[in-house]
């Protein structure tokens, strides 16, 4: 059902039930962010349990059956769709007779470090891996090897797990300090843009909503979208005219995703912090997704950790081209703009979605009113 032809390194995928539901979006969203990091899916393994093993995360049996697909598809990594110890990683790769195990945020983390393509970004994705990585140093980093030079390096009476777990947390210290120096310049310029009194926009959803095909509609950027998980890393901003309001700062930021490792969000908070800043969040919603419930609730569950939950929104109902829906302009019962139905694709509602920031920027411009104090 989910597998897939092509290059890349060949995987089994494992998902267990433990009770959470919508196991099938789960599966083909485990099944998307495996071709998104460059693997061949060659078989499915699924259960049902109560509660993790502690040793091995699911069952003897079912453990067997992975070990068994795995023998047969030749393959070449077993990804979980969970978060797994260090430990049963570890035990589940004797099991799996030394065949990789990557779990859900090491798999998310691959992806990242792929698409990073700025300083930034790359600075970022790489203290995300390591932040995540120092909590289950088991064996030697080769990388770490190189960048300390080697031999003559480790104090004394140290092992080389306390050498590497060191040189780990210097390397932290510098990347977080790079960053810090980087979200300095960021303020400086959201600074001017605030004194310029600009509405200023940011475009959030979950990963391949379609954040990207909107921006590049509404401004005709040129940004990188393509139909995969977390084709944007990077913020993207650019200056958007609109008919009657002047301009709009338009923001595109990375997508969200149930589960997101906290070691990513924590990495960019300096670029997530541009959508807390913001004055008005466009929530981009695949609304052509049966998940898209659950993916709205993800999103604001990211929003909340990165204080933006009160930050003004709109709902983006994008992709009504593949649900036959036609474009609107939704408002609750006091007359305020609550949800805009469009297609990105096609253009189909964006002229809606242009005068709905156009009256929110008239809202913006208006000066609050003095307080005049009762004689």
């Amino acid at each position: 059902m989910f597998e897939r032809t092509g290059g890349g390194e060949k995987a089994v995928l494992v998902q267990l039930d433990f009770g959470q539901g919508d196991i099938v979006e789960r599966l083909e969203e485990l099944n998307l962010l495996a071709a998104s990091a460059g693997a061949t899916t060659v078989a499915v393994v699924q259960g049902r349990r109560e509660r993790p093993d502690s040793a091995l995360f699911a069952g003897k049996g079912k453990v067997a059956e992975v070990a068994e697909a795995i023998r047969d598809a030749q393959a070449d990594i077993a990804i979980f769709n969970h978060e797994l110890s260090a430990a049963q990683q570890r035990n589940l790769e004797k099991e799996f007779g030394g065949c990789r195990v990557v779990d859900r945020a090491s798999l998310i983390l691959d992806i990242f470090a792929q698409r990073a393509k700025s300083h930034e970004g790359k600075l970022q994705v790489e203290l995300a891996q390591l932040q995540h990585l120092a909590t289950r140093l088991v064996r030697g980093w080769t990388h770490l090897e190189r960048q300390k030079g080697g031999i003559g390096l480790r104090g004394p009476g140290e092992t080389q797990l306390e050498t590497d777990r060191r040189l780990l947390g210097k390397r932290v210290k510098v990347l977080k300090e790079r960053l810090k120096q980087l979200e300095r310049q960021r303020a400086v310029r959201r600074r001017a843009r605030m004194r310029r009194e600009m509405l200023a926009v940011s475009l959030v959803g979950y990963t391949n909503a379609g954040k990207s095909t909107l921006f590049n509609a509404l401004t005709k950027a040129g940004a990188y979208a393509a139909d995969q998980l977390f084709a944007t890393l990077d913020t993207t901003s650019r200056r958007l005219y609109l008919e009657g309001s002047g301009q709009v700062v338009l923001s595109d930021t990375v997508g969200f995703i149930r589960d997101l490792p906290h070691s990513l969000v924590a990495a960019f908070h300096a670029t997530l912090e541009e959508t807390a800043s913001a004055d008005l969040l466009l929530h981009v919603v695949d609304s052509a997704s049966g998940d898209r419930d659950a993916q709205i609730e993800a999103v604001n569950g990211v929003l909340e950790e990165i204080g933006a939950a009160r930050v003004p929104q709109i709902l983006v109902w994008n992709k009504i081209d593949a649900t036959g829906v036609e474009p609107a302009v939704e408002r609750d019962a006091y007359g305020k703009i609550t949800r805009v139905r469009v297609s990105a694709k096609t253009g189909a509602g964006l002229g809606l979605l242009r005068q709905a920031l156009a009256e929110m920027a008239q809202i913006h411009a208006v000066p609050a009113s003095p307080v005049v104090n009762a004689a």
